[in-house]
């Protein structure tokens, strides 16, 4: 009998005991798929007490993550603790040191250590894999590493957390404001206590960055995705959103340039005709644009013990059959100088919702400020009359600079009848 895989898991939480309660329950299918075994035999976690739904019984059993890792019976470590640092980065290093296999699910990790990440298993001549750290189940990474090889892409976006897009789905389907909806995602275990890695798109952004690098063939940089998150959108947003033909949606946009690569994560407005704009609750999906194969979608759950699980095992399984890829699709020395395009030189449209003081002479000031900077007017939308209170103004752009934007928005802010910050989307027509 062909010797099995032995898997030592760090970390025991939702998604390591999903992974050990999947290896066992499909065991059979998974060795006909991987021509092994795959067992796991030694796990790390400090809580023995805790009741995980699964029995550990028998297991070897390590309080230091990065004891297991040392562990020379252990022949693939996968890392479920999280985190960009402490144990889990201990682990992972520890592992890819002592020459063994990486599987991990951690996308902050990779997002910030990446490249760092990426030599060592390279410099050990073992796997880094890492399909569970972006959109949970949808098989993205795989996809665009292995499917879309032949293509140079152009393009690839995503809602890549579930959390902000179930909030949005909320906020349009119900018509209630962002607090409220958010209140719900947590009373449903879909948002944290604290949920600002969600809702500011820090979560997000972690996957842009391990996307882009791989579509792109560079090195991981996190630091130069600009990110915005969901706190700003009202209800009024989303139903003004519908009457304009968009739904809102938070995207991680990475796209090559003339200029280098553009990656960003803020909310947008999408064209219902656009497949992503009806992806709802907290469903992920990636678009990938390649040269010869054109749009792809992948939709699917993002998170979550089962979706995660699936595609760690789906790694284990390679693993197993002795298939290994370069961590960033391409050799290292092969990786692309690609600059990376500072925001600034964004170009769109864009969605501005003002709350202006209804008195003769506002619009134009308003207009002015934006003919200044040389952007034109697609649309513009008063709600009501009130003379002397604050009505909602919406204005539409046609495609201009995102610096431009951004300075005329200053002059408009500075006001004196506009009386609150105005509300900035940018408009995305995907084409």
């Amino acid at each position: 009998m062909t010797k099995p895989l032995a898997v030592g898991i760090a970390g025991l939480g939702t998604v390591g005991a999903g992974v050990l309660a999947l290896l066992r329950e499909n065991a059979a299918t998974i060795a006909a798929r991987a021509g092994r075994p795959i067992a796991v035999t030694a796990v790390s976690s400090r809580d023995r007490t805790r009741d995980r739904g699964v029995s550990v019984a028998g297991l070897r059993w390590y309080e230091d993550a990065a004891a297991l890792a040392d562990d020379a019976s252990v022949d693939v470590v996968v890392e479920t603790i999280g985190g960009i640092d402490g144990p889990a980065a201990a682990t992972v290093r520890a592992a890819l040191r002592a020459g063994k296999p990486v599987v991990t699910a951690n996308k902050a990790l990779l997002a910030v250590h990446g490249a760092e990440l990426a030599a060592l298993a390279d410099r050990s001549g073992v796997t880094l894999a890492y399909e569970a750290a972006v959109a949970g189940g949808i098989p993205a990474i795989k996809a665009i590493r292995e499917g879309l090889a032949a293509n140079d892409l152009t393009r690839v976006l995503g809602i890549l957390n579930g959390t902000c897009n179930y909030i949005l789905t909320q906020m349009r389907e119900r018509g209630r404001e962002f607090t409220e909806a958010l209140h719900e995602a947590q009373k449903l275990g879909y948002a944290e206590a604290d949920p600002s890695f969600d809702v500011d798109g820090i979560d997000a952004a972690h996957k842009l960055a391990i996307l882009a690098a791989l579509a792109f063939g560079r090195p991981v940089d996190f630091g130069a995705v600009h990110v915005e998150g969901i706190r700003g959108i009202s209800a009024l947003d989303i139903a003004l959103a519908a009457e304009l033909g968009y739904r809102i949606k938070l995207l991680g946009i990475a796209r090559r340039t003339e200029h280098g690569v553009d990656t960003r994560v803020h909310p947008c407005m999408v064209p219902l005709a656009h497949p992503i704009a009806h992806v709802d609750g907290v469903f992920n999906a990636v678009v990938a644009e390649g040269d010869f194969v054109g749009r792809v979608v992948l939709q699917g759950r993002g998170a979550g013990a089962g979706p995660t699980a699936s595609a760690v095992v789906a790694d284990l399984i390679d693993i197993a059959r002795g298939r290994r890829a370069p961590v960033w699709g391409v050799a290292a020395g092969d990786l692309s100088p690609l600059p990376a395009m500072p925001m600034s030189k964004r170009v769109g449209a864009y969605y501005l919702r003002l709350m202006v003081v209804d008195r003769p002479g506002v619009i134009a000031d308003v207009t002015g400020a934006l003919r200044d900077h040389a952007i034109s007017l697609e649309s513009i939308l008063q709600r009501g009359r009130a003379p002397g209170e604050a009505v909602p103004v919406v204005v539409t752009t046609h495609d201009c600079e995102e610096a431009e934007m951004r300075a005329a928005l200053a002059r408009i802010e500075a006001l004196d009848a506009v009386v609150e910050t105005p509300a900035l989307i940018r408009i995305e027509n995907l084409q």
